[in-house]
């Protein structure tokens, strides 16, 4: 009992140290900013220390299916601080900002091809930006987009080189999946594959659509001016983290159902086989 409460409640201060790290880094944050952030992050570290202090989730996917949600945040938080310290660069420079800013610079330049969604995200900004702020675009771009790649591959690596999820023993498929629902109709096999594919190509294309998006909105609507670094930061993060999370979601839910499959296989061969000796 006690394990739990403090395993909780060590999850929601990290989440809501991740909601307010720009503000407490960056400088010259307004005060009506400051407040805003902290009634969030108080608002998401309830939320989160609730769903981890029940002992069935409602929620949070794989919530007993470890590592996807630790790297989820690993990846998540590592974006946002990163992005925060080189936009604090800009104000305080050191040794740590300037490297981080080379490494975000060469990343950027090194995705920003034709047709990458780097050079999609520098051709949303509006046609009269700043130098300036088309360098630090691309640099948080190629930053974020390279962490949320290593961030998929990490996960990939779980599943096919170390067993994930059956590594940590029993995998229960509806406790770890609590919004997806059993008795939705169909065949849970073909729903899972289904939702699957869904995934995958829903978060291969959305790094390619939402500049595209942004860009054909901005004619019609005034969009968020991204000079804002707290902006700047959080869509550059959400842009990059989004689609990878999809990606991971589809291929957890794509190994579940090859788990499935499998252990039906197993289920009729050997029905068969007792079949057979009866007979």
């Amino acid at each position: 009992m006690v394990s739990q409460v403090v395993n909780a409640l060590a999850r929601a201060v990290l989440v809501a140290l991740l909601i307010a790290t720009p503000s407490l880094l960056l400088p010259s944050v307004s005060s009506d900013t400051a407040q805003l952030v902290m009634v969030l992050a108080i608002l998401a570290s309830l939320m989160t220390f609730i769903e981890y202090y029940g002992r069935y989730p409602s929620i949070i996917e794989f919530r007993f299916a470890p590592p996807f949600n630790r790297l989820k945040f690993a990846g998540l938080f590592l974006t946002v601080l990163l992005l925060t310290v080189i936009l604090r660069g800009e104000a305080y420079p050191s040794e740590m900002t300037i490297f981080l800013t080379t490494l975000g610079n060469g990343l950027g330049q090194a995705i920003d091809f034709p047709y990458s969604p780097v050079r999609l995200v520098v051709l949303m900004l509006p046609a009269d930006a700043s130098p300036e702020l088309v360098t630090s675009v691309r640099t948080a771009a190629g930053l974020s987009y390279t962490i949320s790649i290593v961030m998929m591959f990490v996960f990939i690596t779980c599943v096919r080189f170390q067993g994930w999820p059956i590594r940590n023993g029993a995998f229960n498929v509806w406790v770890n999946l609590p919004l997806f629902d059993p008795t939705g109709g169909g065949d849970v096999l073909h729903r899972l594959k289904r939702d699957a594919g869904l995934n995958i190509v829903l978060g291969s294309l959305l790094p390619f659509l939402i500049p595209a998006a942004i860009k054909a909105a901005s004619d019609l609507i005034d969009p968020i001016s991204i000079a804002n670094s707290q902006t700047l930061i959080w869509t550059m993060t959400a842009w990059a983290f989004l689609p990878a999370s999809m990606l991971m979601r589809g291929i957890a839910m794509s190994r579940i159902a090859e788990m499935i499959e499998e252990k039906r296989r197993r289920a009729y061969a050997r029905a068969e086989s007792e079949a057979l000796q009866q007979a």
